[in-house]
């Protein structure tokens, strides 16, 4: 069944974040590249991360290739054919995950920002001071390989800027390929400052969207973002927020708990999960409530 059918049908739950899982498991995780140096260096533990999700009751997993690029991987002297490979090979671990368990599970492509990349932080602001071509430059190659692995959807998310959403559209549009569209945000607007309205209507013209929202967010975010995306767009709505504990720069330590993570911020989005800070405990806690 296609991901698309499966939401008119009910709320589909995500998997919670990669990170998290991964740095449960024990991997230390301070590398410009995070979560996408185990493609090249413990493949393994990425296709464990997914199944300990899927097990958890997460009908889609999303794939470690968030920090992946062609760009990012040039920098550690890997060419472009075995940056080719290990994009590919990301959506190839999270579907050997799913065959595993009983039941339709889904695999989604993760393209995270062009200022994931740069990994300075400049992912939770935009405004990179490129042009809407160039980044459209930046994501064409990782978009068009991870479409050619066939993934169920790509998850265009976190995403600062609503310039950098519009990016990600010219390329995709007229692929065929489904894909959701999910913003970070602070309150009403995007993380670089334009009003969720605006932000969700430059889905209007594009047939591959199938569902926008928000991620990497505070649980409190969720809400009213999801009200707006509904208005707007009309499309079903996704979200998956941190676990709402905060992030303390100075001290480079989260702090708080994530007692209320699975709360009733959840109830009016079409797809459900979590992003920083939430592991498979908190899915399987998060699907309890749901069912």
């Amino acid at each position: 069944m296609e991901l698309a059918k499966a939401v008119a049908r009910g709320v589909v739950v995500l998997d919670g974040g990669m990170s998290t899982a991964l740095e449960l498991a024990g991997h230390d995780l301070s590398d410009e590249l995070w979560s996408a140096r185990l493609l090249l260096t413990d493949p393994d533990a990425v296709r464990a991360a997914h199944l300990a999700y899927y097990r958890a009751g997460a009908q889609v997993a999303i794939t470690a290739s968030y920090q992946a690029s062609y760009a990012g991987f040039a920098r550690r002297g890997i060419g472009a054919d075995e940056t080719t490979r290990l994009l590919r090979s990301s959506v190839a671990l999270a579907r050997s995950a799913a065959s595993e368990v009983d039941g339709q599970r889904w695999v989604a492509a993760s393209v995270g920002p062009y200022g994931a990349v740069l990994a300075d932080g400049s992912e939770y602001r935009g405004r990179y001071g490129l042009s809407r071509h160039e980044l459209a430059a930046f994501h064409r190659p990782r978009l068009e390989t991870l479409c050619s692995a066939e993934p169920d959807v790509l998850a265009v998310e976190t995403i600062p800027d609503a310039d950098e959403a519009e990016a990600v559209l010219d390329v995709v549009r007229g692929s065929g390929v489904p894909m959701w569209l999910s913003y970070s945000v602070r309150g009403d607007r995007t993380c670089a400052g334009q009003p969720l309205e605006d932000a969700f209507a430059v889905v209007s013209d594009v047939d591959e969207v199938i569902a926008v929202g928000v991620n990497c967010c505070a649980p409190g975010d969720v809400a009213q973002a999801v009200a707006v995306a509904r208005r707007v767009t009309g499309l079903p709505v996704v979200a998956y927020p941190n676990s709402g504990e905060t992030w303390d720069a100075s001290g480079r330590s989260w702090t708080g708990d994530g007692a209320g993570f699975a709360g009733e911020w959840a109830g009016g989005a079409d797809l459900v999960g979590g992003c920083c800070r939430t592991g498979p405990e908190m899915i399987a806690e998060l699907a309890r409530e749901l069912a």
